[in-house]
C-alpha cells in the first residue's frame, strides 16, 4: 500500500448512520478493498436511563445507545478517485465534510479526541439523571422518603448523589443512590 489511510467524515441522512456504514462494509468485501477502504465507525456512548412508570415512580434502569454525532459515519480509507466514488455513492451518504466538499482528513488529535482509534468506546455506562447541582429534589424511597432537600454533589460512576437537607433545624448532608431522589 502506498499510501497511508486516513479518516474521514461523510455526512448522512439522519437515522441511517449504521445503515451507510454496513452498505459501505459490504461493498469493500465485495470488491475486495479492504487496504484501501479499512475501517467504517459510527461513534456511540452507552447511556442507563431511568425508566419510570406513568405515575413518576422509578421502575427500572434501561441501557440506551446514544449517537454521539448524529449525521456522520467515520471512514478510515486511502483517497483516491475509486474510493471517493465508492464511498459518495452509498445509499443514505450525502457526502464529504470538508471545504467545497472536497474531503478534509481528520488530524491526530481529532481522531484521538473522537475515540475512532480505542478498543473501548465506553467503559462502563453512566446513568441519565434530571437534577443538577443546586437543584432542589425529594426523596421518593428510604427512611427520609418525602424530604426535601439540595443537590450538592453527583456521582455518576458510583450512582450516589449527596443532598443537603434540614433535620432537627439543622442543616445536614446525605448520601444517596441516584434513583432515590427525583426532582422537585
Amino acid at each position: 500500500m502506498a499510501e497511508q489511510a486516513s479518516w474521514y467524515v461523510v455526512h448522512t441522512y439522519s437515522g441511517y448512520e449504521n445503515k451507510v456504514a454496513q452498505d459501505l462494509m459490504t461493498k469493500v468485501e465485495n470488491r475486495r478493498i479492504q487496504d484501501l477502504i479499512c475501517d467504517c465507525k459510527v461513534p456511540t456512548e452507552t447511556v442507563v436511563e431511568e425508566q419510570l412508570d406513568k405515575h413518576g415512580n422509578r421502575i427500572g434502569e434501561k441501557e440506551v445507545q446514544h449517537k454521539l454525532y448524529p449525521g456522520y459515519v467515520f471512514v478510515k480509507m486511502v483517497m483516491n478517485d475509486n474510493t471517493w466514488y465508492i464511498v459518495r455513492n452509498t445509499r443514505g451518504c450525502t457526502g464529504f465534510v470538508g471545504p467545497a466538499s472536497k474531503p478534509e482528513p481528520l488530524t491526530e488529535t481529532e481522531v484521538a479526541q473522537m475515540g475512532l482509534e480505542s478498543v473501548a468506546q465506553t467503559a462502563a455506562a453512566l446513568p441519565r439523571v434530571d437534577y443538577k447541582v443546586g437543584d432542589t429534589v425529594e426523596i421518593i424511597a428510604g427512611a427520609m422518603e418525602g424530604s426535601v432537600g439540595t443537590v450538592e454533589s453527583i456521582d455518576l460512576e458510583q450512582r450516589k448523589v449527596v443532598i443537603k437537607m434540614t433535620m432537627f433545624g439543622r442543616e445536614m448532608p446525605a448520601e444517596l443512590e441516584l434513583h432515590e431522589v427525583r426532582a422537585f
